[in-house]
């Protein structure tokens, strides 16, 4: 069997992970799905809310389940048995940044491999930072989440709102 993780922060899941989800996805036997618990990046939501949120927007899709780790990821990778990384580009910068953690994931687990996937045209402008700048604004973020996702983050801003 072949199995992929796709890690990453999901803070929150938009859009645009749920493309590259439902795409990668549809090469390998399992994806995971993997939230980073990084204590050093003040999250909007909490690490079992964002694998609650890929649970949810990922019903639908067989293959897919939903985790967190702490640490390397190339740790585990191994633990669960995966031999393949998602990553997302959404432009050359990106991609400057994941080849070097790529590369280095390579040195520490020659065993893993790294599979860059172009982000679809429409979200290549997209990321959770966006969404949480114009939901903090109370704009309209229908077209940059699933639409369950929608009410999740505009709660977290009603609250700070209220007082």
């Amino acid at each position: 069997m072949k199995i992929a993780i796709y890690p990453g922060s999901f803070d929150p899941v938009t859009l645009g992970h749920l493309d590259i989800i439902r795409r990668s996805a549809a090469m390998f036997d399992k994806l995971i799905v993997a939230v980073l618990n990084n204590s050093a990046k003040k999250s909007l939501f909490s690490v079992e809310e964002r694998v609650s949120m890929i649970e949810e927007v990922t019903r639908d899709i067989p293959n897919v389940e939903a985790d967190s780790f702490d640490g390397l990821m190339v740790d585990y990778a191994a633990k669960v048995g995966a031999t393949v990384v998602i990553r997302g580009l959404r432009a050359v910068t990106d991609f400057e940044y994941e080849l070097q953690i790529a590369q280095t994931n390579r040195v520490e687990n020659p065993d893993i491999d790294t599979v860059f996937l172009t982000t679809s045209l429409k979200y290549s402008y997209l990321s959770s930072t966006i969404v949480k700048e114009f939901a903090s604004y109370g704009a309209d973020i229908e077209k940059f989440v699933p639409e369950a996702i929608v009410p999740l983050v505009l709660s977290k801003y009603q609250v700070g709102q209220e007082k």
